[in-house]
């Protein structure tokens, strides 16, 4: 049988598709833009058929039907790996649970720990070769498919086709069924507009990064105006190695810094593991052979980061404390996002040579209450340690940064008081005395 005679027998609606899904399965959606939002829709149609369905997925930008359509989670019990703005109101509502979880460590979850009954997943095309690229979220697309009894894929014309060294596809031999659908188009993802302390967190950041460094840039409006001081800097033949690639990337390459020419690894190829963002982000990836995109078990594995000689890793903060420890995830006890990476590329930057990881955060933001907050605190009580203070390294504010590694405790202490916001820099004093943090000489 050829490919496209196997295709036309696994073609199925999507309410013929999701006939596989029996209560008490585990489901999965895998991410982002390889969320099956058909699919996802016929499911919850079957809503008041099925009980204790347990459903998977992270960084997805919603709605998702079934979630929606069962407000008490009798029919439908959704969990995710890493929490999109649409995902954290659904935690709010209770209407969604987090799974902890470095990213390196998904492929190992799944394959040793977890339970896949069905994975539906939104991909490209099948090619006359009989595969379909799981493109944009290849990053977690095949350990999940791996670990599945049953794999339905969805169809979605408008999906980039990326290139990858290996994980980046499925063949139509592995697939039990295949629903196809009006061409959808992608979310527009644009990053944030980032705001003066941004800028000024950025300006801090740029001096330590030297041409041909290699460039993992987390999300929103900080990392972001790093890209843009990049775009307008001197520095030539950056690369890229990256969890997520976003429009800053697309941005430094228009300008004509982003080259991979210098990277010590897979030279000549920008590297991640997942891509969401804006149109132009997707045409810029689409069939083009200087991005590849491949496992998160590869791409964020600390001992692979390291291999990138001046590596330098970029990631925003919720807060942090006067010990060191970074929250990068919750506030205080709300789930805010996840640890994603963060941990990976701190870690392997810690490692490369020449290289430096920067955990970046404003010095302090306003409260609903409207009553203005230091983001650097005494100590923790409740927020989820993200880093933790034995692998802390810069940390960065409007008011400077700050290098905590080998740090002791009471060089902690002084060095975050330093770029904390001046409003509260007394109090932060007089809580490192009552600590043990402080020292008579110490600078104020």
């Amino acid at each position: 049988m050829n490919v496209f005679d196997e295709y036309r027998r696994k073609l199925r609606t999507a309410d013929e598709a999701v006939r596989v899904v029996k209560s008490g399965d585990w489901v999965d959606y895998v991410t982002n833009l390889g969320f099956p939002a058909l699919c996802d829709e016929a499911l919850a149609r079957r809503r008041d058929e099925l009980t204790d369905v347990k459903i998977r997925g992270n960084l997805i930008f919603g709605p998702i039907r079934t979630v929606e359509a069962d407000p008490t989670r009798t029919h439908f019990h959704y969990s995710t790996w890493h929490c999109s703005g649409y995902e954290r109101r659904l935690c709010d509502k209770g209407l969604c649970n987090f799974i902890p979880m470095v990213f390196r460590n998904l492929a190992w979850y799944y394959r040793e720990f977890l339970t896949v009954n069905v994975a539906m997943m939104s991909v490209a095309p099948m090619d006359k070769h009989g595969y379909f690229n799981l493109s944009c979220a290849t990053g977690v697309g095949r350990a999940v498919l791996d670990k599945a009894d049953i794999i339905v894929l969805e169809v979605n014309e408008a999906l980039p086709v990326i290139y990858g060294g290996f994980g980046e596809s499925i063949h139509i031999s592995e697939v039990d069924c295949v629903v196809e659908g009006p061409r959808r188009e992608l979310p527009q993802l644009p990053p944030p507009a980032p705001s003066a302390e941004d800028t000024l967190i950025a300006s801090h950041i740029v001096p330590h990064i030297r041409d041909g460094a290699t460039l993992q840039l987390g999300i929103g409006g900080m990392p972001s105006a790093v890209g843009t001081l990049i775009a307008q800097s001197d520095l030539r033949d950056l690369g890229m190695h990256t969890e997520l690639c976003g429009d800053a990337y697309f941005d430094l390459h228009e300008a004509g810094k982003l080259t991979n020419r210098r990277k010590t690894f897979q030279r000549g190829k920008g590297v991640t593991g997942m891509v969401f963002g804006t149109q132009k982000l997707y045409d810029w990836v689409d069939r083009n052979p200087g991005v590849v995109v491949e496992p998160l078990e590869f791409v964020n594995d600390p001992a692979v980061i390291a291999r990138h000689d001046h590596m330098i890793s970029i990631n925003s903060a919720i807060s942090a404390d006067l010990y060191g420890q970074v929250c990068a995830e919750s506030a205080g006890l709300r789930q805010i996002s996840g640890t994603g990476g963060q941990l990976d590329y701190l870690t392997g930057a810690a490692m490369s040579k020449g290289g430096a990881a920067f955990i970046c955060m404003t010095s302090s933001f306003a409260g609903k209450d409207g009553v203005r907050k230091s983001r650097i605190v005494p100590h923790f009580g409740g927020d989820i340690v993200t880093d933790p203070r034995s692998q802390a390294f810069w940390i960065v504010t409007e008011y400077g940064a700050v290098n905590l590694a080998g740090a002791s405790s009471w060089e902690r202490a002084e060095r975050l008081i330093s770029i904390a916001h001046p409003d509260f820099r007394d109090e932060l004093i007089a809580a490192a005395q009552k600590q043990n943090l402080w020292r008579p000489s110490a600078k104020r």
